[in-house]
């Protein structure tokens, strides 16, 4: 099984929805047995919070629900249980391979970017929609599809599959 984890910053918005949409594409494709996946924060700001109601909500207008999700933050040991470790923007990455250097654990090779996954985007990044309106959400949530679905595309021709 291929386990990634989705991060951004305090995982309430960007990080559970990836993971929420991730989840119902793996699903749609038949392919749970395949893959598993997991959102956190590079911060415990919101610790134990369920996602932020403007992420969930646009979420669940496209068939994802995030309710049962509550935020946490990454662990050392996520860093050597995940086979990808997914930023939602780069100043999240760096963090990730800060902890990682710290803690001596895991290939370099497994901290990216999400949108790295959907090379046909004009952004590289997840903006954070925390601060913005409603809009933010819907914005982000487009962006968050089209990663998914090629995070999916490009799992599905590795040789683990």
């Amino acid at each position: 099984m291929v386990r990634i984890l989705f991060v951004c910053l305090g995982n309430i918005c960007r990080s559970p929805t990836a993971d929420g949409v991730f989840r119902k594409l793996v699903a749609e494709a038949g392919l749970s047995d395949r893959f598993a996946s997991d959102s956190a924060g590079v911060s415990d700001y919101h610790e134990g919070e369920p996602p932020d109601e403007r992420a969930a909500a646009a979420a669940l207008k496209r068939g994802v629900d995030l309710g049962a999700m509550r935020a946490r933050g990454v662990v050392a040991a996520d860093l050597r249980a995940f086979d990808l470790l997914l930023a939602m923007d780069e100043p999240v990455r760096r963090r990730l391979a800060g902890m990682q250097r710290l803690s001596g654990a895991g290939d370099a090779a497994k901290i990216g970017l999400f949108l790295d996954h959907a090379p046909h985007l004009p952004v590289r990044e997840v903006p954070d929609p925390y601060l913005g309106g409603e809009e933010h959400f819907e914005e982000v949530l487009d962006l968050i599809e089209e990663g998914a679905k090629g995070l999916l595309a490009h799992l599905r021709r590795e040789p683990w599959m």
